[in-house]
């Protein structure tokens, strides 16, 4: 378990519940305006909360949307307990697939997913993939920096994903996993004999 989930776990549940509810708000605003013209007034109003209590728990709606996205990301990490693995071609391939179907998905959720909301989502999203990069990584032994190789290895992966998300005739997801594996493993490992012996242990 992630440092973050520990600290989310400790929560009040008040406040849990709270957060729900705007995220709730914020979720089904994004079905039907465009996240330029949603305002905090409206989510408060979706919400049935007032306006002071948004303020006690977000900034502005950017602080709300980067939350929502933040949790719901990590969750599909834990959920296939990515978090707690190690580095292996298999946890690789299984981070691309959680990558690419949650762009499809959160993109699916927005009105008009372009805009500010895909660059928020874009900082948030690889931020996260970088960290797990880094804690996979640094189990490794290799001759580049730790940080280096996964704010390279994020980039690409989230990259990629957003290619196989806009492409007009978007080929199945299995073959691009399949297809980009090696582009991202490159990455991640410095050479050909690193890769290979890393693939052996995977």
């Amino acid at each position: 378990m992630s440092s973050n989930s520990v600290i989310e776990d400790k929560i009040d549940p008040r406040i849990k519940r709270t957060r729900m509810f705007l995220e709730e708000a914020f979720s089904e605003l994004l079905h039907e305006k465009d996240f330029q013209s949603i305002s905090v007034q409206d989510i408060t109003e979706r919400a049935g909360i007032n306006r002071a209590t948004f303020y006690a728990h977000f900034s502005d709606k950017y602080a709300l949307f980067e939350f929502k996205i933040r949790q719901e990301f990590r969750a599909e990490i834990e959920k296939r307990t990515l978090n707690a693995c190690h580095y292996s071609e298999d946890n690789l391939r299984a981070l691309i697939q959680v990558v690419c179907e949650f762009i499809r998905e959160a993109s699916g959720q927005c009105k008009s997913p372009r805009g500010q909301f895909e660059p928020l989502m874009e900082a948030q999203v690889k931020e996260q993939i970088k960290d797990l990069f880094m804690a996979w990584l640094n189990q490794t032994e290799s001759n580049i920096p730790a940080e280096i190789a996964a704010t390279a290895a994020s980039w690409s992966i989230y990259g990629l994903a957003q290619y196989w998300n806009h492409a007009k005739e978007r080929m199945p997801l299995s073959t691009f996993m399949e297809l980009i594996l090696p582009l991202v493993n490159a990455n991640l490992l410095q050479n050909e004999e690193e890769l290979k012996s890393h693939q052996g242990k995977a």
